[in-house]
């Protein structure tokens, strides 16, 4: 058992790995070789596309992997609702906000769609190896188009290119269609999970996002693209806690208690927080000198590894028990008090301040986790 174990988080952490690997090297690479305004501006851009995208996704990543890992057809049911909704979204986006980007950013809204759908039940299904395939061959041929694009049509085309490197999730989808008829009698009885977990789906990226939103008007572009720049190096000293985040839902959906391994996740947090605030800001400074506010920044930044690690196990218990009221809780608790610390702290402490107040809207949820758990404990199955 051990040892299947292993290879599982192996198979997962395999493509994960490289996938994440491949993306940051070509955001870094592209922030070596643009302006901090014009990397900040893709990335607004962006969070329109995320925040499209996640609205019309009903579907979403943890319901597909709970129900499926419980052995419930319901993904083509989930599928044909997300898909419909990305789609009139997308022509929303672009018709409302006329324009090159806006376009581009209907296009990849769809696209991020197709992608949920498809790594929801390959994780549902316990399919490893082929989530960490698919992961790989998209995160890859994102840095090759991303770089190809920019190279050949500008930095104005990277939305574009990301947007392709999506469309070979379409087979997956296809192959639940053709397997599985669409059943609108299966959505009635668990409406409330569902809708528990799309509400918790919508506050996290709105949480992801509202930084986007804040800081651009609060202090434009520029700032944004700093800021932007550390969230990539955070995302990538995550990348463990994440991998382990998607192996350990579906186990605890299906009752496997995994208790010494998720004390080991906390630990290696812990220490790639370290990492992040002693050795990172150095790489900085060296690699990207433009992006002077970044140093300051980023010591700050490496602190939210350690929460965030640890809200991420407690949602994989609570969701794993379709307890997803208490995660839709504590997401609005991040989300307000995030919003609430950028608004106050950044005017007047800048990127540290925007910085800090990750820092305390992720504690504060954790924290507010950490004290249902102990109030109600969920034991293993």
């Amino acid at each position: 058992m051990a040892i299947q174990k292993i290879k599982d988080i192996i198979s997962i952490g395999t493509g994960d790995f490289l996938g994440t690997a491949a993306s940051a090297t070509f955001w870094f690479y592209l922030a070596s070789q643009i302006k901090p305004s014009d990397y900040g501006e893709i990335h607004w851009f962006l969070g329109i596309a995320a925040i499209f995208s996640q609205i019309a996704l009903f579907g979403t990543l943890n319901t597909l992997t709970v129900y499926i890992a419980k052995n419930v057809k319901i993904q083509s049911t989930l599928y044909f609702i997300s898909l419909v909704a990305s789609f009139v979204l997308s022509l929303a986006v672009i018709l409302i906000f006329p324009g090159f980007y806006n376009i581009d950013s209907g296009i990849i809204l769809i696209g991020y769609v197709i992608n949920t759908l498809a790594l929801g039940d390959l994780l549902g299904r316990k399919l490893y190896s082929s989530y960490s395939r698919y992961v790989l061959t998209q995160k890859g041929l994102s840095l090759i188009l991303g770089i190809s694009f920019f190279y050949l049509f500008g930095y104005e085309s990277i939305l574009f290119a990301l947007a392709f490197s999506y469309l070979f999730y379409l087979k997956r989808i296809i192959k639940s269609f053709k397997e599985i008829k669409i059943d609108f009698r299966l959505i009635r009885p668990r409406i409330g999970f569902m809708s528990n977990n799309y509400a918790i789906m919508l506050a996290q990226v709105f949480n992801g996002q509202v930084d986007k939103i804040i800081i651009t008007y609060l202090v434009g572009f520029s700032v944004l693209g700093n800021y932007s720049l550390g969230i990539q190096f955070v995302t990538v000293m995550m990348m463990f806690s994440t991998i382990m985040f998607r192996y350990l839902l579906p186990q605890d959906s299906s009752g496997t208690s995994n208790k010494q391994l998720k004390i080991l996740v906390i630990l290696v947090s812990i220490g790639l927080a370290i990492i992040g605030m002693t050795v990172i800001p150095n790489v900085v400074s060296i690699l990207f000198p433009e992006f002077l506010e970044l140093k300051e920044a980023l010591p700050i930044l490496s602190l939210y590894l350690i929460p965030a690690t640890i809200g991420l196990l407690f949602e994989s218990r609570f969701l794993g028990n379709e307890k997803s009221r208490i995660v839709l809780v504590g997401t609005i608790i991040a989300v307000v008090s995030y919003s609430l610390g950028m608004l106050t702290l950044g005017p007047e402490y800048g990127i540290v301040g925007f910085s800090a107040s990750l820092i305390i809207s992720t504690s504060l949820k954790a924290s507010f986790f950490a004290l249902i758990f102990k109030i109600k404990p969920i034991n293993t199955k």
